[in-house]
Order: structure tokens, then C-alpha cells, then sequence
């Protein structure tokens, strides 16, 4: 029996408020706090990544982007369920009329991920901190957890999904691509099946399918249903984001933003392709540190948040602790506290998806066939894709 997610839908100007205004008291005496520049440790980056180490390339890609503007993830959550009723190419042009970044306009196409995202909040806004302060940190730890999980048999290729290797100058990275390049598949799957405990604290509180259930996939996305026939991740023009696992960080595909729409990008220094954040879209939400926050408050303005103001929220949060989340900051020691805050065990916070999940063989520890391709409750379980109307 399927059980519903429950969402709690907060207005963004009462989210921005908690998540700008979540700052500890100032130490006694009123001297100002110290610098607080410290980086997260690799097994607490290792819990933070683990619900989305596993995803295709270009949408963890994607998300991670999306990650460093908390607000307008929930902005576009609920804009979607209010327009319910655009599909295919209206619901992209629709979205790119919003004032969001890119990155979080193209994840209309994504439901679930976008869900994924709104489930914690403040794990998005963690997770955004500690990209922006540690790219490179952060990409590595994707590749630690996908060579885990290729070393304990919990990654192979699959109907929906390749997995490759790659290497230069000594170093290797491991590649997830969807099979078809017009069509994603999104993997839902629990980190705890796949790594076992966490090293650190808990793992994020987001909904997890029971362990048992292994690996699967929600319905696949078929790109051409929203941007048009012919398309294809690498034929084309390709998808907007892309993993530089060697050099830590992003690239942007220009030619997807300038074929779809998408003319609200941002390339980083000179024109070139590697990525940069718009601080523009962070609606006054606090960065990590004090040295994060500098980078950007020269262009802390944006869309309604003027530039002093924003500066001055960046600075404030910056200066109080290192990521969004007070719970984040603890340290495990002493006994097995939650590196989030509120967190419980997994196993109290797993829930079945409402879509389509196609369970992996956990005794046997192989892959059981596929997801399916169809929306709208149609599909099957194992023997590969089924047909029936990509969504």
C-alpha cells in the first residue's frame, strides 16, 4: 500500500525570515564572534551528498546550482502545484518567465527532484552552503560515495542508466548517464541500503524507500516532450549543466541556454563555461563564512533584495555560524547526535514514493530490470522499460 508524502507549504517570506533570522545569540560581553572559517569534514560531506551521490550527472550537477538559492526552490515548489495544469513545452516557457535562476526554472521539468529538495529545507541550505564554500571538497565526496557503492555492487549500469570511468592524469571519476539521452531517470533509493550507517550523525531526514526495497527509479523524463523533438543530453545542444570532476566544479553548456530560453545565466569570470553564482538569487539567505559571504556582496542585490541590504544579511549570517543550519554545526562527540538538527534515525523516516519504484534484488544484489517510462500510474516492475507515454 502506497503512502503520501505530506508537505507543509510555508510562504517564501515566512521561510526567509527562519532561515535569515537563525543566527545564535552574540557571545557575552559583547565581543564579536570569532572568524569562523573551519571546512566540514569529509565523512560529515559524505552524509550531507548521500541522498543525490547516485544521480545522473547533469542533474546532480543541476542541483547542486540549484542548492546555493534555498528561496527559489520553494518559490518554484509552489508555483508548480499552482499550475498544475501547464505541461510539456507551456510549463518551461511558463517558467522561464519567473524571476528565478535558471537553475531552479529548469527543475519544473524534474517534479520529483524539486520535491526532493523542498522536503528539508535546511538540508538544501546546507547542502548549498557547503558547495559554495567547498566545490571541490564536495564533488570529491560524490566520487567517494559512488566508489563505495560501486565496490559494495549497490552501482552497475542498468536499463535506464550507464556507469563508466574515467581518468586523467592519474585520477579516476565515475560516470552516471541515463542509457537514452532524451530520457532521465531519476534514482530513488536509501542511502543507509546502499552505505550502511552513516559515519557521521544521521543521514538528511528526507522520505527514503524501506531498505529492502534496494534501487529504483521513478518515471523517466523524456526531455523532448518539454523542449522539443530531437534532444538529446549529448547530441544537440546538450543539457545546462555539467561535473568538472577533475577541476572540483561546474560547467554551463551556453548553447542550452541560448537554443532553450534560458538567457538568466551567469558564466563565470571572462565568458568562460565554468559556472558562477548569482548572489542576486540567495534572497538575503546567510552564507557559510565571513570569506564566502566577501566574495559576493559586492553583487548582493538582485531581484528585490537591494545591494546594501543584502550585504549586510550575508555579512550578519556569516559572521553568526558556518551553514544553515544550527544542528549542522554540532560536532558528534560524546555520543551519536544528528549532524542535522531535529534529525531522527532513517528507519523513522522512510516512506514509499507515491510514484513508480522498481526494487532492486537486495538478497541476490543484482539490478531487477528498470523502471518504466509512463506517467500518470502506469507502468510495471522489472523487464526493462515500459512504454506508455513518457511524462
Amino acid at each position: 500500500m502506497k503512502r503520501r508524502m505530506a508537505f507543509v507549504v510555508l510562504p517564501a517570506v515566512l521561510l526567509a525570515s527562519l532561515l535569515i533570522g537563525q543566527q545564535p545569540p552574540p557571545p557575552p560581553g559583547g565581543a564579536p564572534p570569532p572568524e569562523q572559517t573551519a571546512t566540514i569534514p569529509p565523512q560529515q560531506l559524505d552524509d550531507l551528498v548521500a541522498p543525490i551521490a547516485l544521480y545522473p550527472d547533469t542533474l546532480l550537477s543541476q542541483m547542486l546550482v540549484a542548492s546555493t538559492y534555498p528561496l527559489e526552490i520553494v518559490e518554484a515548489q509552489q508555483w508548480l502545484r499552482q499550475n498544475a495544469n501547464l505541461k510539456g513545452q507551456a510549463l518551461v516557457n511558463a517558467a522561464q518567465k519567473q524571476n528565478w535562476d535558471p537553475s531552479i526554472q529548469a527543475l519544473v521539468v524534474f517534479p520529483d527532484v524539486l520535491a526532493r529538495l523542498n522536503q528539508d529545507i535546511r538540508w538544501t541550505t546546507d547542502l548549498g552552503n557547503a558547495f559554495l564554500a567547498q566545490q571541490a571538497d564536495v564533488m570529491a565526496a560524490v566520487q567517494r560515495l559512488r566508489s563505495t557503492a560501486q565496490a559494495n555492487g549497490k552501482l552497475a549500469p542498468t536499463p535506464q542508466q550507464q556507469v563508466t570511468t574515467e581518468t586523467q592524469n592519474g585520477q579516476q571519476a565515475i560516470q552516471i548517464q541515463p542509457v537514452d539521452p532524451g530520457v532521465v531517470y531519476v534514482p530513488n533509493y536509501n542511502p543507509e541500503w546502499v552505505w550502511g550507517p552513516p559515519a557521521y550523525g544521521f543521514y538528511p531526514p528526507l522520505f527514503y524507500p524501506a531498505i529492502g526495497l534496494g534501487f529504483g527509479f521513478y518515471p523517466g523524463i523524456d526531455l523532448g516532450f518539454y523542449f522539443g523533438g530531437g534532444w538529446g543530453l549529448w547530441g544537440g545542444f546538450g543539457w545546462g549543466w555539467g561535473p568538472n570532476w577533475f577541476g572540483g566544479g561546474i560547467f554551463l553548456n551556453g548553447g542550452f541556454f541560448h537554443r532553450y530560453g534560458f538567457n538568466d545565466f551567469h558564466p563565470g569570470f571572462g565568458g568562460s563555461n565554468v559556472w558562477a553564482h548569482d548572489p542576486g538569487h540567495r534572497l538575503g539567505v546567510p552564507y557559510a563564512n565571513r570569506a564566502v559571504a566577501a566574495r559576493y556582496q559586492g553583487a548582493a542585490g538582485g531581484r528585490g533584495v537591494p545591494a546594501a541590504r543584502g550585504a549586510a544579511q550575508a555579512s550578519r549570517g556569516a559572521a553568526g555560524q558556518r551553514f544553515g543550519s544550527e544542528g549542522f554545526e554540532r560536532q558528534n562527540s560524546g555520543g551519536n547526535r544528528s549532524a542535522f538538527s531535529g534529525v531522527r534515525p532513517a528507519p523513522e523516516t522512510q516512506m514509499r514514493s507515491d510514484h513508480g519504484f522498481s526494487s532492486m534484488d537486495h538478497a541476490g544484489g543484482g539490478f531487477g530490470g528498470g523502471g518504466f517510462r509512463g506517467g500518470g500510474g502506469g507502468g510495471g516492475f522489472g523487464g526493462g522499460g515500459h512504454g506508455g507515454g513518457r511524462r
